[in-house]
């Protein structure tokens, strides 16, 4: 048949990308409103990018394990699941408990791409981290390769979490280390221990996310990152600072919903322990008190007599206030041993009800909704207490939450954030890269969520209005033509990412119908609306017929567009 020309022009395919994009993410935080879509001829605009009433309700419980367990379904995921058992409960079961034993897990493909990756600094302890980068940095500080060393370690991290995101099968615990990071959250240019957050992550997050939440807040509490980051380094008796102790209460443990305001902490209702229900200030301020004296072993001066260059924690008994105090409504003896006021604190906290519920909220706002049911807090609470001595606790209170019923019928309840999107993306189109080129996370970052750079101590939002402004939903469109296209390339470097939509496609499809159906099913594992499987084939189609077979260099051309607006339809959203 001989040609015709297009309806409209790749510039058209971007202006309808770029509308989708900015109705998407809108439409599912305000699905009652109707939003505008200018500049699209109503023929192009069939897609349903407006008011969004529902969610799609027939994702499989397939869908909804792998979605809200891994960063992304890649090609394959369903099919391994559903071989997991004869039921969907017999699946769910088999692949939580394959996921929670990671070390039982082949993980070759990863492995060998991180070995390839030739990393120089991930292996190093944290005394080795802190020894080369920091004390014996062997640049010259008004030299930019100083700076460039002493940074290495966080940027290599920063490349070893998107690599093990998108190609490690272990991807329950890569979910845990991101949301345990976003719980204990430090900012990546904290000062004076940038390099020490490899062992941040490896020592701390990534050793204690399946096991005992004390174990775990104190491996925190210990860590020179974190004893930075919050001020807690240069906190003594003459002068305690109370930042760590603020958060430690507010944002690690209790949080603000046990905040009891600004009373007479002797008001405070007890428990039948003696312990206070909620916290108030001065809690805050005796707490600081009990901290006093946790610090780095980092007189890189010389400067501190008893004190030396290893950076590792260490305590200072003649900088801490050896006062009786008075936390939570338990009294506080003066002059116990060292490091016991602070244990104590920790103890308190750790095993406090309030901890067990607003730990619990946190975990099944992350994995079943942004607003979940009192019901699964109140039981996933419960097994925290419960196995509050088990060595494995936390991995006791995951298991309770994936196996809830809740978490089975949560389908629709969450969108992804950003480092969400751009990973389901590239795990949804087999990227192939090693060391990702700066531009992407120069992206990511666009989008709204750079990898460790969250700057206050709260950590990254995880509900969906928080990402549902024009930039980052830019971006997020911006992100996907970038991977689809292949315009992340760091030529400076020689970093690239390859993704070939054309060679995934079988060759015996070539209608717009067939190649709309393959690509809906690949990256989303559903059926969606008649109304919106319409729309794709029309970006397809052109002046096609919709079952018209189609030339190959149309296909060439056009299917990177169409799988750029399934990649930001609403569908591809949802988690």
């Amino acid at each position: 048949m001989t040609s015709h020309p297009p309806k409209f022009t790749r510039r058209d395919f971007f202006k309808l990308g770029g509308t989708l994009a900015a109705a998407s993410l809108l439409a599912a935080c305000t699905p009652d409103e109707t939003l505008p879509e200018p500049g699209i001829p109503t023929s192009q605009n069939n897609l349903t990018t407006g008011p969004t009433p529902t969610p799609p309700p027939l994702a499989s419980l397939a869908i909804i394990a792998l979605s809200r367990m891994s960063f992304g379904i890649r090609p394959g995921d369903i099919e391994a699941f559903l071989a997991l058992g004869s039921t969907d409960d017999e699946r769910l079961q088999a692949y939580v408990s394959q996921q929670l034993n990671p070390d039982s897990m082949d993980d070759t493909d990863f492995e060998t791409r991180y070995n390839a990756a030739g990393f120089e600094t991930l292996h190093k302890t944290h005394e080795q981290l802190y020894a080369d980068h920091i004390a014996g940095n062997p640049y010259d500080s008004n030299d930019d390769t100083y700076w460039e060393w002493y940074g290495k370690p966080a940027y290599e991290l920063v490349d070893a979490t998107v690599l093990r995101a998108v190609y490690s099968k272990k991807q329950l615990v890569e979910m845990l280390a991101d949301f345990w990071h976003n719980h204990f959250n430090i900012f990546f240019w904290q000062d004076d221990g940038v390099p020490l957050l490899v062992s941040y992550n490896r020592d701390v997050l990534r050793t204690h996310m399946l096991g005992n939440f004390r174990q775990m807040l104190e491996a925190v509490a210990k860590h020179p990152s974190m004893l930075y980051y919050l001020n807690q380094n240069n906190s003594t008796d003459a002068g305690p600072n109370e930042n760590f102790a603020r958060e430690l209460f507010e944002l690690h443990t209790l949080g603000a919903e046990n905040y009891q305001g600004v009373r007479d902490p002797n008001s405070v209702e007890k428990d039948a322990n003696g312990i206070a229900i909620g916290y108030v200030d001065n809690d805050v301020y005796e707490a600081a008190r009990c901290l006093t004296g946790w610090r780095v072993d980092d007189d890189l001066g010389d400067w501190e007599d008893g004190i030396e260059k290893t950076g590792n924690f260490i305590y200072s008994k003649s900088s801490h206030d050896r006062f009786n105090k008075l936390v939570l409504g338990k009294y506080i003896e003066a002059d116990q041993s060292d490091l016991k006021d602070g244990m104590d604190v920790l103890d308190l906290l750790a095993n406090h009800p309030g901890t067990a519920r607003f730990i619990a909220r946190k975990l099944c706002r992350r994995f079943i909704s942004d607003l979940p049911p009192e019901s699964v807090i109140q039981t996933a609470a419960n097994a925290f207490t419960e196995f509050r001595d088990a060595p494995d606790q936390l991995k006791r209170v995951i298991e309770t939450i994936l196996f809830s019923n809740e978490f089975k019928q949560s389908w629709g309840n969450k969108i992804k954030r950003p480092v969400e999107a751009a990973f389901s993306m590239m795990r949804a189109l087999n990227s192939d890269f090693t060391r990702i080129p700066g531009s992407l996370s120069w992206m990511i970052g666009m989008m709204g969520q750079p990898i460790f750079e969250r700057r206050p101590p709260d950590g990254y939002p995880d509900v969906k209005e928080a990402w549902a402004n024009s930039m980052s939903i830019l971006y997020r469109w911006n992100m996907a033509v970038g991977i689809t296209e292949n315009w992340m390339d760091d030529e400076n470097l020689g970093l690239k990412m390859r993704t070939d939509v054309y060679a995934q496609t079988p060759t015996e499809i070539r209608t717009s119908a067939a190649l709309a159906d393959f690509w809906i099913q690949r990256l989303l594992g559903r059926t969606i609306a008649e109304t919106d499987r319409a729309a794709i084939i029309a970006v397809m189609a052109q002046e096609y017929a919709p079952d018209e077979p189609l030339p190959d260099d149309h296909v060439q051309y056009v299917l990177p567009a169409m799988v750029e607006v399934i990649l930001m339809s609403p569908d591809f959203q949802w988690k």
